[in-house]
Formats: C-alpha cells, structure tokens, sequence
C-alpha cells in the first residue's frame, strides 16, 4: 500500500498510467500480431488472473507469452530472481520496464503489464483494458475465436454490473483492508456484502451473471471469489460471511473455478504467500495461515 494514498484512512487506489491499445487495424500504433506482446503476471494478483484466464480461454498462448512474476513484493516492488526469471528482458524487477517506458517513472508498480517488445515499452497495465484486447483484437491468431467474452448486446448491461463490482467489491475488499480507521472500514465492508448479496440474489435463477454463458463480467468476478474465503475473509476483515456460506454464489464459483483449464490458473500457494508474506502492517509475523480447505472441485449442480 505504501505507493497508494490515503484520505482519512481511506485506501485509493492509484490510477493506471498506461492505457494504450493493441488494435486489429494498427490505428492505435499498436497492431495485433502474434508473437510481438509479452504479457508480465503475479499468479497471486486478482487483475493479472483475469489476463492469465483470457489469454487461456482464448487459446492464445502460442501468440503472446507470459512471465510470471514472484509473489514476494516488498518496497522495491514485483521481483524477479532465480525461481522466477526474467527471461524475456533479463529484468531483476518490473520496475525497469516502467522506467523504459516513463523515465522517472514514480507510480505505484503494477501487474499485469502488456509488454510491446518491437518498440521496448508498456502498452497498457489496466487489467480491465487488457481482458477487452485479448477477447477483441486478437481474433486473427485466437485458437478459440468463436469464444467471444463481451458479446456487443450485453455491453451495456455489464458496464453498469462491473461498475458496481468493482467499486464494491473487487477493490472493495482492499478498501476494507487497507482502511486505518473504523469509519473507512465500514464505509467499505457493508457495501460490499450488499453487493455479494446482490450477487447471490442474482445468480439464484441463472447460471452466470449475464445468462448461459460466460461472459467478461464473470471473470472479473471470478478471480475475486476464488481469493476471498482464503484472504480476504481474514486478512482483509471482510468476515460478515465466507463465499462457502452463499447458496448461489459458492457452486457458481466453483462451476468457473472448473471450466476447463481454469484450475491450472489458481495458485493458491502463490495468493497466500503474497498476502500474508508481504503485508507486513496486516500480518506483521508473516505466518501463513494453513487453511482454509477448499472444495471447489466438489460438483456445482448448476449445468
């Protein structure tokens, strides 16, 4: 938190400094290609997963790589060492690439990073922006192209669901967490069990959040839920309920947590490692706790 701001203590969460786009025609200066972007992730981070997921579900594997960073991050922010190597740039931390793209670059470091590497710089490290590129402008090279996450007659509609998501919940959880006063945490945490509430309400009479299918809205939900009864329950006092205790929202996690190829993308080893290994003003003895035991590969009931 130590690159964020703080009002009253509120947690507010650093806008992304890089928003360029990888467009199908090159009209942005960045034209789709296989092989030219290199996606840099933490499989602890909620916003890198979503990109990690997409590019999975996509089937673009073969056209962009991925490096993972280490889930340790301390002042000097995401690392890389022998364990997790940099083998694209040779970088000891992500921080170099910022700097390559803004010289005295001084923001707070983040994942994930769309790396361009034919003009050596950032393109975008807004997860929302890189999820809407990945389902979009690489269709030409996607092995699943049919799979499409943001079907255009749905758009409106989940804008103004993800808006609600993501205000109260998916940065709500650090909004509770990162809060130094009592009035900040609760401004923080009964919002966002309204929205879980609101959530189950929903998905009591449909599969996913916007009907039969999958959708982007989902996703960006995904990667919070799968966190939340681990890390965010305790670590982040988020503790009114546990996702386990939701009769809609625990088997509609664990129904994407078992799409295929999705379970490969959760590394609970990673998540509990950063959270309770680098917060050190949460978790000053950086113990990490044994539980909880997970059942996501219980049956869902809900195909």
């Amino acid at each position: 938190m130590s690159n964020q701001t703080a009002t009253r203590g509120r947690f507010v969460r650093q806008d992304s400094r890089f928003r360029d786009r990888v467009t199908v025609d090159g009209s942005s200066g960045f034209p789709a290609e296989a092989g030219r972007y290199h996606l840099y992730v933490s499989l602890a981070c909620p916003w890198a997963h979503r990109a990690i997921i997409l590019r999975h579900l996509k089937g673009l594997e073969h056209a962009i790589g991925m490096t993972v960073v280490d889930p340790i991050r301390d002042e000097r922010g995401w690392r890389f060492d022998e364990e997790f190597p940099d083998a694209l740039n040779g970088w000891d931390f992500l921080s170099e690439g910022y700097l390559a793209t803004e010289p005295g670059f001084e923001g707070r470091v983040s994942v994930p990073v769309l790396w361009d590497t034919e003009t050596g710089r950032i393109v975008n490290n807004e997860s929302a922006d890189v999820i809407e590129m990945l389902d979009e402008s690489f269709q030409a090279f996607a092995r699943h192209p049919e799979r499409v996450y943001a079907p255009l007659e749905l758009r409106d509609e989940m804008a103004e669901l993800n808006e609600r998501v993501y205000e109260t919940l998916n940065n709500g959880v650090y909004r509770a967490g990162f809060a130094t006063s009592q009035e900040a945490y609760e401004e923080a945490v009964f919002p966002l069990f309204d929205t879980l509430d609101m959530l189950d309400e929903r998905l009591a009479d449909r599969r996913y959040l916007m009907g039969d299918e999958p959708t982007l809205a989902d996703w960006r939900l995904f990667t919070t839920l799968v966190r939340f009864d681990t890390v965010y329950y305790s670590h982040f006092k988020c503790n009114l309920r546990r996702i386990a205790d939701y009769p809609a929202l625990q088997p509609y996690l664990r129904d994407l947590y078992q799409h295929p190829g999705i379970a490969a993308t959760v590394d609970f080893d990673h998540i509990k490692r950063h959270y309770y290994g680098t917060h050190k003003s949460l978790n000053p003895t950086g113990i990490i706790p044994a539980g909880p035991l997970r059942d996501l590969a219980a049956p869902h009931g809900r195909g």
